[in-house]
Formats: C-alpha cells, structure tokens, sequence
C-alpha cells in the first residue's frame, strides 16, 4: 500500500490528469512485475501496450535495452499535459561543455573540465571597460599609472600578495567604469580602498584600516576608506573574485611544469622564471589598454614572450589567433624589459623561501613604462599602422631556430627554464 502511495504522489497532483502516468514510469519503480499488476489504473490509464519491451525480467539474463516506439503520436497536447504535472521542478543542464579542451591534468578534487569551464566564466563575467577614462575628463591615463605603480609599492611595504594588488587593481578599474566625473583628488581614496578591500578577500592577515590611511600621509582618514569600501563593493555588486592575471599564469606555470606523477595541489615552478613574467605583466597593465584583452589571454602573451607560441598553446588552449594582437601589443613593454634586466628576487622577512615569488614587488615601472612608449612611438613611425614589425609570431627557419627571448621551442624553454635564471 505505501508503495502505491509513494508512486501516486511522486507522478500525480492535485491538478493533474492521472491518465497522463503511462505504465513505464511506474515499472521504472517497481521492480517486481506483479506488485505492479496490482496497482489501481486510476493511476495508470494508459495501456500496457503503449510500450512494448523486446525483454522481460529472467533471472540470470541481461537486458538487450532495446525499447519499440510507442504508438500513440507525441502531439503538442500531450507534450503541454505531461509539463503540467512538473511544473514543481526545474530543469537546468549542468554538463556544460567548454569552449576550449581543459589543459589541466586529471584532478583528484574535482572535474578538470568543470573547473576550467568555470575559470573561463569568470573571466567572460568580470567586464571591464576600456573606454572608461571617457567618463572622466580630468583624469588622464598617466594619472591611472602613477596611482597603481603607487599601490604596488604599498603593496611591497606590507608584504601583500601579487594576488591581492591585481584584485585592487580589478576593483579600481571596474568601478571606475560606474562612475563618472571622478576628480583627481578623489583617485587616492577610491585606489587605497580597493586595496583594503583585496587584503581582506585574499590576506590571512590583512592590516587594518589604520595602516593603509598611515600611507596615505593624512591624505586619507579611516573615516574615509570604510565608507568608500561599502560605496565600492555596492557599485561591484559584491563581486570581489575573478580571475586575475597573476592567477591565470600560475595555473600556465604550474602545467607547464607538472609531472605525469603529480597533483595540481602545490605550485612547482621556477621562482626566478614566474617573477620576470609577473613583472612583465605588471609593466604592460600599467597601460589602459590592457582592458581590451581577457585576463587569461594577458598571462598566455606575456608567458609566450619568455616561451613559444607552442607551449602557450599546449597550456593555455588558447590558438594563435586568440592572443596574437595581444602579444603584438605587449612586444614594446617586453623589449623595455629586456633592456633594463627586470629587478632581482627580493627576500622578505617573515616569509618563507618557497613563497618569496607571491609577494607583490615595486620597480622602477613608471620609467620603464616611459621606454616603451617610446618604443611604441617609434615601430609606429617606422611601420605605420603596424604597431610592431609583422614576423614577432612568425617562427624561424630551421637552420635559424635559437634560444632566443621569443623564438624558443618548448623543449629548450624546460631546459633553460630549469638552469639558474638569466637577464631578459
């Protein structure tokens, strides 16, 4: 009796036609064919005939899984009377297919094409703008430069992770974008936020609100930073997580690196070799126009001027098409880079050996974001429209190849990769 209960109140309503349960969805619970001869047809009107099976229950025998079509037509009709009695459920796909084939291993924590569908989500979710400057008429680029060289230079001072200047730099330029007419007196409040609101989503052990007006030389009151953090997260809709570019190369890395052997749980990579690529990333986003690309295709430009566009590829599922204007773009900043040798691995108190390389670091940026435009100024004079000479991604000729900074195949990248580092 409980199990023609059960079955009743799983397929029929209050407000539902019971004809509409056909004899299969009730076999697919009842196991045993004569309890389900004994349930009343007021609960399955339809006729046992309206699905024949080639194959009855036999002991010791498998099942075809051949089923004949039924013979009543499938009408509009009875398509909007079988909705009826689900109009309770929702319905959603959850196997979401990934535009590009997961580059990660096998993970033991989760589905590899689920986490990497979900990476590229975020990336596609988190929008910036970067025509944002257009709302601000007394702001100009250099302004937003000076202010995020600044803030990487806090960021050293306190020991703050590359992960949590890169969130306040996502802050700053994503509420930038909902605002308009924002004076240059106001750029230090909004910047010294973002940070203080990153710290706390990212640091173990933030500092408090106290130390981050400290830096501003009574610029900024802790009066003020509290209220603007609650002005800036409302304008970001409390989203405070996408996917930076710094974490974007530490998954290249890490795959670039990983053994056949091992779990993506703990980075392993060369230090010296991520923190040339971080800095170059830092340089590049100084410009503005580093909105235009995703973050994920930020980190797999600068990573192929240290590699190859096969070994990008290889990590990244990204196709040559996919990050060519961006490394195009980059190639002034990596060349300013390369002149000036990029800064030495600082040590830190207080902080482990193996996690020196995640501690945010301040160079001499400003300068070098002077050299390449400069750099800029002059491929464009000497080319035209082409911002750089059009055989950057054009691979060498076999008795050329070299271990150059951007002709390198993948191989000789692991190789010297795993050498004691080199200047750019």
């Amino acid at each position: 009796m409980w199990l023609q209960d059960a079955v009743c109140r799983r397929f029929c309503t209050d407000d539902s036609d019971p004809s509409l349960i056909c004899r299969k969805a009730v076999k697919s619970l009842v196991n045993d064919q004569e309890t389900a001869s004994r349930l009343p047809l007021n609960c399955c009107s339809e006729p046992l005939s309206c699905v024949k099976v080639d194959w009855s229950p036999v002991s010791n025998r498998a099942s075809p899984h051949r089923y004949r079509a039924s013979p009543h037509q499938w009408t509009p009709e009875r398509h909007q009377k079988m909705s009826a009695g689900f109009l309770h459920l929702n319905f959603h796909n959850i196997f979401v297919t990934p535009v590009h084939c997961a580059p990660l291993p096998a993970l033991c924590w989760a589905s590899k094409d689920v986490v990497w569908s979900n990476m590229l989500a975020k990336d596609k979710s988190y929008c910036r703008d970067v025509r944002m400057l257009d709302k601000h008429p007394h702001l100009q680029p250099r302004m937003r430069a000076i202010l995020l060289d600044w803030l990487m230079e806090v960021s050293e001072v306190y020991k703050l992770h590359r992960e949590t200047y890169h969130l306040a730099q996502d802050y700053f330029d994503r509420f930038m974008a909902t605002q308009r007419n924002v004076l240059k007196s106001t750029l230090q409040l909004i910047g010294i936020t973002c940070l203080f609101i990153a710290a706390k989503v990212e640091e173990m052990y933030p500092p408090k609100v106290h130390n981050f007006a400290y830096v501003t030389n009574k610029a900024c009151t802790e009066d003020e930073i509290l209220s603007m953090e609650i002005i800036v997260m409302k304008e970001l809709n409390w989203n405070l997580s996408p996917q930076t570019p710094i974490s974007w190369l530490s998954v290249y890395m890490q795959v670039a690196y990983l053994k056949e052997t091992e779990e993506l749980l703990v980075p392993r990579y060369p230090q010296a070799t991520f923190t040339q690529i971080a800095e170059l990333l830092d340089l590049c986003m100084l410009d503005v126009r580093c909105l235009e690309f995703p973050n994920g295709v930020l980190a797999a430009s600068a990573l192929f001027h240290f590699s190859s566009l096969e070994l990008v590829e290889q990590v990244s599922a990204l196709k040559r098409v996919e990050v060519e204007e961006c490394v195009r773009w980059m190639v002034p900043f990596a060349v300013a880079l390369r002149e000036v040798g990029g800064s030495a691995m600082k040590a830190f108190v207080g902080i482990p050996a193996e996690d020196v390389h995640n501690i945010q670091t301040h160079a001499a940026y400003l300068t070098w974001l002077e050299k390449a435009d400069a750099y800029r100024d002059a491929d464009l004079h000497r080319h035209g429209s082409c911002a750089v000479p059009s055989g950057v991604l054009t691979p060498p000729l076999s008795s050329e190849k070299s271990e150059d900074w951007v002709q390198t195949d993948a191989a000789a990248l692991k190789k010297r990769m795993c050498a004691p580092s080199r200047p750019l």
